[in-house]
């Protein structure tokens, strides 16, 4: 058996709008600057979307933050989707410590009664504006040694262009379901009558994608009884 022996197929986004193109019936020979500009748009609002609807593994990273004695609120990078874990490492002692410190609600930070207590955090509040922040309680006491905040992040997806052969920030699996569902949306401007074929294609290629954009962890649940009576 003869195999190519590589792994480098990597459509650039214009390829993937040609393709979404032909899928709904549309040769590339028809194409004019209005039906590219409409891929664009598409392109960039179907990533906007995939951004919402769940943790894309692919844009996980690691944020680290140093902490300022008396400092409760701390900026966020503004292409920051959501906090996801976090934790605080501590240097007091010579060696690093780690930890974890747990998310709460608006509702749930406004409860506390001294917001300017000052200790080690335990918590935080991810505000999520269009210049998102951090607020953590209590409010870090740095005396002891420095204090770092670490915390995992979704980032969004990059922006979609078609200049100088720029690919889609997806990695290998998700490209069918990047394929369809562009297509989906161009049939929307174009071919109406076609979204009625695409749109299941396009949901089972997004399923398939997800489904596997998962940790492989074992994840359990003990009941812990000991202190359960019943009369």
């Amino acid at each position: 058996m003869t195999t190519s022996g590589t792994y480098s197929f990597d459509p650039s986004i214009g390829e993937l709008t040609l393709y979404a193109y032909n899928l709904i019936g549309i040769r590339n020979t028809s194409l004019l600057q209005e039906h590219m500009e409409a891929a664009r748009m598409a392109t960039n609002m179907m990533l906007a979307t995939w951004s919402n609807k769940g943790v894309n593994l692919w844009k996980v990273d690691l944020v680290t933050t140093p902490l300022v004695s008396g400092q409760a609120t701390y900026s966020v990078d503004s292409n920051t989707v959501t906090m996801l874990d976090a934790y605080v490492t501590n240097n007091s002692s010579g060696a690093l410590i780690d930890r974890i410190i747990l998310p709460v609600s608006r509702t749930e930070y406004a409860s506390y009664p001294n917001k300017d207590q000052q200790g080690y955090p335990t918590v935080f509040w991810f505000d999520r504006q269009i210049s998102p922040n951090v607020t953590l309680w209590p409010v870090p006491d740095t005396d002891e040694g420095p204090q770092d905040l670490k915390y995992y992040r979704l980032v969004r997806l990059e922006d979609a262009g078609l200049q100088n052969g720029q690919t889609v920030n997806l990695p290998y699996l998700w490209l069918e379901a990047a394929a369809y569902g562009l297509a989906q949306r161009l049939a929307l401007i174009w071919v109406p009558e076609k979204v009625q074929i695409l749109k299941p294609l396009a949901d089972e290629a997004y399923t398939v994608a997800a489904d596997q954009n998962v940790e492989t962890a074992s994840f359990y649940i003990s009941p812990q009884l000991s202190g359960y009576w019943r009369n």
